[in-house]
């Protein structure tokens, strides 16, 4: 076994780290009073500059040195997260990345430019200013006074900033929702005069507590506290480090730090590895089982059911570390939406739902580059520019959702925003003037939406970095088939569109329906398999129409002996394998249901790549090969089935 390389591990987790600062400047930058935030950024540098140290990595460590000192400044109050610093930060985290790659390609001027914008945009947010820390008593506002009014005084005297609020200082029980509990802390910065703050609180400075504080320059502090009569006076940062702390109650002391769970650094390598080592122990256990049944002996059955115990509990194991939360890719895309909206013109707010949701490693590594062009093509093409927006009634800011949910057998991940929809002329016309379809070719607003993924195709006038060649969504589309997925597409001119991608669960190892249709065998993943019943008596009646009522639903079906072209004679009383893929389901109709077995999934030859029918093989337990049905291509059909029954009804009907 190959040593591992130090400089390797320590790119490994620079990685994570970097990760970890990256999210949290972010955050910041929506938050930028949020001290928790702060010390994360922080802790990430630290880290990395002591690691780069270690490793030999010395201008990585020499950099980070310079960024964490300035970013120390705003771990220390000195300082605040402005656009500008949280921008600088973010090109200073991407040197970092690069440095980390290939040291010897980065110009060390590149850095010194960055470390410069950092020291500005530290400047800049430091200057002398007015940190004012304020508390108005309890019964403000029976009196009626209005903190907002307060805070929008305070708001015309200059550049304002709210840092922080407090918690409730009484239990929650204990709460006068007619009484006041919070406090203020507001940074106000420019050239302010103290008396001129003073005057804000002129009518009620005797019944509350204020401390204004001089910051951000060499002179002397001056500090004005005023507490009502009888209380306590406490100083601006005594009042400053309290406020947004819960105050906790009496008897629920902070419960101590959690113990973090031991994690260990394991190369995908092995994982696969040990993966296929499961597959094949799978199927061998599937061979004894059968051994077993047929010689009925109780000895050998015994053992053969504790093998199977056994095995489906190391299979279930191993498919856990292969699985991995899509949060994990979500996150990477939190910064594409960022820069995106900066060099676009455009306000976008990315929302993230279902980031726990787990999907087989393998998939994971291979949807970054779709839903990168996915997101791009939704940013350049659908959303609009704010004023665009806001004169269509709608907000200035765009939402751009990614979503993630198991449905069944699958994974559907959906990228909608809410823009201007898709120009479903525009894109039959352009498909028509590159010949992808016949001039008037009668298509459904699907089938002209679906066009978007053709190869070469875009509505771009003109190429951009962002758009134009006609790649893109080509890439989307090889790729999503490469996983046995599929893509929905949906539309409304005006109100966005909505992109779902339909993946299967994992690429290993499935719980699967094994069927039999004339002599040959076949598996349905079991997760997609709604119920089975039995074809009626007077199916043959039926050719015509192939729809089965389904307690008062109508279910169209196939026979996949017509489909399979099987031999012999069908049975007598042949069964409906009720299927379904999203909202859309399918009857199956096979001679006989086997039984259920797990199914080890073997990838088929590029020789039978073009094939749809089929997502791979399996091995079964007597060493022949059952074909693994593609549920989602099924499905496929039979809806086209059921769009020519409502064509056939809608003429019959004209």
């Amino acid at each position: 076994m190959s040593a591992i390389d130090p400089a390797e591990m320590f790119r490994q987790e620079a990685a994570d780290l970097l990760e970890v600062l990256e999210q949290s400047l972010l955050d910041l930058e929506k938050r930028p009073e949020d001290g928790d935030l702060v010390s994360s950024a922080f802790r990430a540098l630290h880290t990395l500059k002591g690691s780069g140290a270690m490793f030999g990595f010395t201008a990585v460590s020499t950099f980070i040195h310079e960024f964490e000192t300035a970013f120390d400044q705003v771990r220390k109050g000195e300082a605040t997260a402005s656009p500008a610093l949280i921008a600088a930060a973010l090109q200073a985290k991407d040197h970092v990345a690069a440095l980390i790659a290939d040291e010897a390609s980065v110009a060390a001027a590149a850095g010194a430019a960055i470390l410069d914008a950092l020291a500005k945009a530290i400047t800049g947010s430091g200057e002398a200013g007015w940190l004012v820390t304020f508390r108005l008593p309890e019964n403000a506002l029976l009196l009626g006074t209005n903190p907002k009014l307060l805070l929008d005084e305070m708001q015309s005297l200059g550049a304002c900033e709210i840092l922080e609020r407090s918690e409730p200082t009484a239990r929650v029980g204990d709460i006068d929702p007619e009484f006041l509990y919070l406090a203020w802390t507001v940074r106000l910065g420019g050239a302010v005069d103290q008396a001129a703050i003073e005057d804000v609180f002129l009518f009620i400075r005797d019944d509350m507590t204020l401390s204004i504080e001089r910051i951000g320059d060499d002179t002397t502090t001056a500090t004005t506290e005023v507490a009502p009569e009888g209380a306590p006076v406490a100083n601006a940062q005594e009042v400053t480090a309290s406020i947004g702390r819960p105050v906790p109650e009496a008897g629920n002391a902070p419960a101590g730090p959690k113990e973090k769970a031991a994690t260990l650094r394991v190369p995908a390598e092995r994982l696969d590895e040990l993966m296929d080592r499961v597959g094949e122990l799978v199927i061998a256990q599937a061979r004894l089982s059968q051994i077993a049944a047929s010689r009925h002996d109780p000895a050998l059955v015994g053992v053969a059911e504790d093998i199977e115990r056994l095995t489906a509990s190391l299979r279930d194991t191993t498919m856990g570390t292969r699985m991995v939360p899509i949060g994990t890719l979500f996150g990477r895309f939190r910064r594409l939406v960022h820069d995106l909206a900066d060099d676009l013109g455009k306000e976008v707010a990315l929302v993230t739902v279902g980031e726990e949701t787990e999907l087989d490693k393998t998939v994971i590594e291979q949807l970054a580059d779709p839903l990168v062009h996915l997101i791009r093509n939704s940013m350049d093409h659908g959303i609009e520019r704010s004023e665009t927006r806001q004169a269509r009634g709608k907000g200035g800011t765009a939402t751009l959702r990614l979503s993630a949910a198991h449905r069944g057998a699958e994974v559907a991940i959906t990228i909608a925003d809410d823009g201007a929809g898709l120009d479903t002329a525009r894109i039959r016309a352009k498909a028509e003037a590159n010949g992808l379809i016949a001039q008037g070719a009668p298509l459904t607003e699907g089938e002209v939406h679906r066009l978007i993924f053709e190869p070469g195709f875009s509505t771009a006038d003109a190429v951009t970095s962002l758009s134009g060649r006609g790649v893109g969504m080509d890439v989307v589309k090889r790729t999503i088939e490469s996983l046995r997925g599929s893509i929905d597409v949906a539309s409304e001119p005006g109100h966005g569109t909505e992109v779902t991608l339909r993946l299967p669960l994992t690429l290993a190892i499935i719980d699967g329906l094994l069927v039999r249709v004339g002599s040959g065998r076949y598996t349905i993943p079991l997760a997609a398999v709604e119920e089975c019943i039995e074809l009626p008596k007077d199916a043959d009646a039926m050719r015509g129409r192939s729809f089965l009522d389904v307690r008062g639903d109508l279910v169209p079906f196939m026979r996949l002996r017509d489909l399979f072209h099987a031999d012999g004679e069908a049975d007598a009383y042949q069964k409906v394998v009720v299927v379904s893929s999203g909202q859309m389901r399918i009857g199956l109709v096979v001679d006989q249901i086997i039984g259920n077995n797990q199914t080890v999934i073997k990838q088929l030859s590029r020789l039978h790549s073009g094939i749809k029918t089929f997502s791979g093989a399996t091995i079964l337990g007597d060493g022949t090969v059952a074909l693994i049905l593609d549920v989602m291509n099924l499905v496929g059909f039979g809806q086209k089935l059921e769009e020519r029954r409502r064509d056939s009804t809608l003429g019959r009907a004209a």
